[in-house]
């Protein structure tokens, strides 16, 4: 099957969608598909092999120049091309990257304005080279902000259109008023143009379908799975007697995942009488913008006097972040959004760590499905510390989690499982009305 992936590149960020997006491609490419992974804005980040095509669609340099000049809207293709280039890009993404969504707004509804939008060519560049070279049986955006060029599409190529639900509110929430409202309204049109839809889990599909206006049948579910390679099948471990235990972090270091409420329970948890010796380790992608969030929590356990037991780890790539997993003997990232993913609890379990989550989002279904992990109440760092305290002091019970962690990623939610439900959603949409 041929398979168009147009995805957004995350300004130099790791981001989840993006990594899940290069993760089914490079499984579907080989089970035996033609999957064509089309960043736009940027080029894509990730700790794995990239599998995207190198030329960037809607590049970010040319859709903002055609926002602010209307010059720009009517050079060559030649003279776009140039701004396109992936080191220009690469390089203006490192400014980017600390861009808020409350500072793009004008911009958004021009992009899902689409051809009456300012960016009408770049969604023709688009569209010729799909045609030309590279025409494909099914469309997928990986996000639906990515909606404007629906209707151009459809006219051009003929072929159905699906779009993933993976995270498109949590950009659209901070969007200023009257901007949300407006790019809300305009994705649910676009939406009803579409064939249909893969969410990552059952919470997001309930509640995108509602949030968009989407009829729920609509929707799809395909968990996510991770790539195993490099992941191997070690048993998960138990501490030697007298160490140290590890609580970890592993996720983008931003409030929205939730590092003050981890600090916040390690330090209730240290402070608790007879409590198990243990540490903190934080590793993720760390941009500049978050910088100052981030010593404020370090901050937090330096007046604590826990800095001793805090360590910010480095992990640049795929194999410095299986050792960070492996070190671990927890896992708790209690993000303050409801999450639709979860990837960073799929790469502990790879691992067999077993791992303590807010009771929202995705992590219910997750969890529930394999018993690897304690849900807690959300926004509770009391409850987060008194769950960690009980975890870190029943070694059988993390041995018995972790091992039940790494069989369900092993089994279910694995790269392969995934890239196969995936056809299997395609399959059927493909013969059906476009």
């Amino acid at each position: 099957m041929r398979i168009a992936y147009i995805t957004a590149g995350a300004a130099g960020m790791f981001c989840g969608s993006c990594m899940r997006d290069n993760t089914l491609a490079s499984a579907l490419i080989a089970q035996g598909h033609d999957a064509l992974l089309i960043p736009t804005y940027t080029p894509i980040r990730t700790d794995e092999a990239d599998v995207s095509q190198s030329r960037v669609f809607f590049g970010g340099i040319n859709v903002f120049l055609q926002e602010k000049f209307s010059l720009f809207r009517h050079t060559p293709r030649w003279l776009d091309r140039l701004f396109d280039a992936n080191w220009l890009l690469r390089w203006v993404s490192r400014f980017a990257a600390g861009t808020q969504a409350s500072q793009l707004g004008d911009l958004t509804i021009s992009m899902l304005q689409g051809e009456l939008g300012h960016q009408r060519k770049e969604i023709d560049k688009l569209a010729d080279w799909l045609a030309a070279d590279h025409p494909p049986q099914i469309i997928n955006l990986t996000n639906v902000i990515l909606s404007g060029m629906v209707h151009q599409m459809r006219d051009r190529l003929k072929v159905p259109i699906l779009g993933s639900l993976q995270g498109d509110d949590i950009f659209l929430e901070m969007l200023p008023e009257p901007y949300k409202t407006k790019a809300i309204d305009l994705i649910s049109q676009h939406c009803q143009e579409m064939q249909g839809f893969i969410a990552t889990s059952r919470y997001y599909a309930d509640f995108m379908s509602a949030y968009l206006r989407i009829p729920r049948e609509k929707i799809d579910v395909v968990y996510p799975g991770i790539n195993l390679k490099g992941h191997g099948t070690n048993e998960p471990r138990l501490s030697g007697s007298g160490a140290p235990l590890t609580i970890g972090y592993f996720a983008r270091i931003c409030p929205e995942k939730g590092l003050h409420q981890l600090i916040d329970a390690f330090i209730l948890l240290k402070q608790m009488p007879m409590a198990p010796k243990c540490r903190l380790r934080v590793s993720g992608w760390l941009g500049e913008n978050n910088r100052t969030y981030f010593e404020e929590q370090k901050a937090k356990l330096r007046q604590a006097n826990l800095l001793a037991d805090f360590e910010h780890a480095e992990s640049p790539d795929h194999e410095s972040k299986m050792r960070f997993l492996r070190s671990l003997d927890v896992l708790s990232v209690p993000t303050t959004y409801h999450e639709p993913k979860g990837l960073y609890v799929l790469e502990a379990w790879a691992q067999g760590v077993p791992v303590v989550q807010p009771a929202h989002g995705s992590f219910p279904e997750l969890i529930e499905a394999t018993g690897a992990g304690v849900l807690v109440p959300p926004g509770d760092p009391a409850a987060l510390a008194e769950a960690l305290r009980c975890l870190l002091e029943q070694p059988v019970e993390r041995l018995r989690m972790g091992k039940l962690g790494q069989a369900a990623v092993w089994d279910r939610f694995n790269a392969a499982t995934m890239a196969r439900e995936t056809v299997r959603v395609y399959e059927r949409h493909e013969c059906g009305p476009v």
